[in-house]
């Protein structure tokens, strides 16, 4: 049975094991990678890997926790920031700060976020969901202007975040991108802008 790491020594041991695991799946791909890659790349044996972690699918779902918790450390530190945005600012701020923590470590995030949909790890993803949520409701309340289109915004930052995401995942895949980065987050903010603007004219 995998232990939880006590010492300072176990905890590192297992972020190296995690740090392994999103360079084996950049260079070998989902179906390639093994518990014998990370290890290697680990350095250590993967009889020590499977002190921490039962199988490969355990590694993963550790993966899976730390991206998130960088993702949710992100979004709390730029709130304070967003609130004071425009709409359009805001969302392409966050998308633009996104595409950096993907690129982050030569960009060991992004196979990993290709590969996601592969992963059950629908607990974690609705905590992201809900800070987001929570961030939409916080903008709203700095921005009372908008309390007039208050009830469609949630959804619709649901779906042009959700559809940036993906936006952006595809572009940073992409060798020769058909446009630029910043025509794409000014191509998802005119998105933004011009929705907003149509539901505060006619709010029904």
């Amino acid at each position: 049975m995998a232990r939880k790491p006590q010492q300072n020594r176990a905890k590192v041991m297992v972020e190296t094991i995690i740090e392994a695991g999103f360079i084996s799946l950049a260079k070998h791909g989902l179906e390639h990678t093994t518990t014998r890659h990370i290890a290697d790349i680990a350095g250590v044996s993967v009889g020590s890997v499977y002190e921490y972690f039962g199988n490969k699918e355990m590694i993963y779902a550790a993966m899976h926790r730390h991206f998130m918790a960088e993702v949710m450390t992100m979004l709390h530190e730029m709130t304070p920031i967003l609130i004071q945005k425009s709409v359009r600012e805001a969302v392409e701020l966050m998308l633009y700060r996104f595409s950096e923590l993907l690129k982050k470590d030569d960009g060991r995030y992004l196979p990993y976020m290709r590969y996601m949909g592969n992963f059950d790890h629908t607990k974690n993803t609705t905590k992201i969901e809900q800070v987001l949520m929570d961030i939409i409701m916080k903008y709203v309340m700095n921005n009372p202007h908008l309390l007039k289109a208050a009830e469609h915004i949630p959804r619709f930052s649901y779906i042009i975040i959700n559809a940036g995401i993906f936006s952006i995942i595809r572009h940073l895949s992409t060798p020769s991108p058909l446009i630029s980065f910043e025509e794409l987050l000014s191509g998802l903010g005119d998105m933004v802008e011009s929705y907003v603007d149509a539901k505060l004219l006619n709010p029904v």
